[in-house]
């Protein structure tokens, strides 16, 4: 049997739709204030997508990007995962269109559906592709537009939410870099707590579904608070005893930008300075799948990554699930 293979991200992108929804703007729409928004959950600003743009569009633009950065092109690909809640549509898969549109003749293709730890779950997924000489280069991409899924007229979720995208191309680097070590968890009894209740055959979407609004986002704000904190602080400790290293040698820490009072909460039980962490949801809002992928792309781009660098990325989000991935940067 062949030995196992190093592996890790190669390249980097994302996209942000070009439309920008501030708090002022939100101001108009439902009954709330800038002040009250920042104050809760450090958000200014969010990417909506127009009405001709679909969630394919955006992993295009992202993925472009991330071959870009790569040094790769889309016949190198050999297959492409798709982390995302919002899907173009049930069937075919996001990942299938994405295929299609960037004429990736030779790969496979499918969608991750892990809410907002699916781009954790992609890096995971793909790099263990590659470890175990499945394939050489696969594409992750983590991408939304929850803009559809929310309702506008609830000031508890639609202030949250944003589009966006964000990819990288997974690929064989040198011994001891790459993927060190993930873990990858989950709780489907607390499923209930951030859901979508008409979005499938166990509550089909139907007159009474959309009237009652039950096509949207629902969310228990503080349950889900208490579990993001709690399960990504503990998968971000296993995950580093797995890797071998410790919370003092991360170089970079990026957690699922959900909120800034969870980011700010986890950083605090963890000991992570901020100097170690990079920070975004004052501009994007929670992007869920993309968000981790669009951080981690603007702190490579900004020369915070750096070869050598130990890098954490956690998540968490609806199933309920968790995750956390800890790279050696090449």
């Amino acid at each position: 049997m062949a030995e196992l293979r190093f592996a890790g991200i190669l390249g980097t992108g994302h996209y942000a739709p070009e439309k920008i929804l501030s708090n002022a703007d939100l101001e108009k729409m439902v009954d709330t204030s800038d002040e009250w928004i920042r104050t809760r959950t450090g958000i200014a600003t969010r990417h909506i997508a127009s009405a001709s743009e679909t969630t394919s569009d955006l992993c295009v633009k992202a993925a472009e990007k991330a071959l870009e950065a790569a040094g790769k092109t889309i016949d190198d690909i050999d297959f492409i995962l798709v982390a995302t809640a919002s899907p173009d549509y049930v069937v075919p898969s996001t990942a299938c269109m994405v295929q299609d549109k960037m004429g990736a003749k030779h790969a496979g293709a499918m969608d991750i559906s892990a809410g907002c730890s699916g781009y954790i779950y992609a890096v995971a997924c793909a790099s263990n592709m590659v470890k175990a000489g499945m394939y050489d280069n696969v594409l992750v991409i983590g991408a939304e537009i929850l803009s559809r899924l929310v309702d506008w007229q609830d000031r508890s979720t639609c202030i949250l939410f944003g589009d966006g995208a964000g990819a990288a191309v997974i690929g064989q680097v040198d011994e001891g870099y790459g993927l060190l070590a993930s873990e990858l968890g989950s709780d489907g009894s607390l499923g209930k707590i951030l859901n979508i209740p008409a979005s499938g055959v166990a509550e089909p979407v139907t007159h009474r579904a959309i009237n009652s609004k039950r096509i949207y986002i629902h969310m228990e704000g503080s349950e889900v608070f208490k579990a993001a904190v709690r399960h990504m602080g503990q998968t971000t400790l296993s995950t580093l005893e797995k890797a071998g290293i410790t919370k003092e040698d991360i170089n970079m820490f990026i957690a699922h930008q959900a909120n800034d009072r969870i980011i700010q909460s986890l950083a605090k039980k963890l000991s992570i300075p901020s100097d170690r962490m990079y920070v975004n949801v004052d501009r994007y809002g929670n992007t869920s799948a993309a968000s981790v992928g669009i951080a981690l792309d603007e702190a490579v781009r900004a020369g915070l990554v750096k070869h050598g660098d130990y890098v954490v990325l956690t998540g968490f989000g609806a199933g309920l699930t968790w995750g956390c991935d800890v790279l050696h940067w090449m």
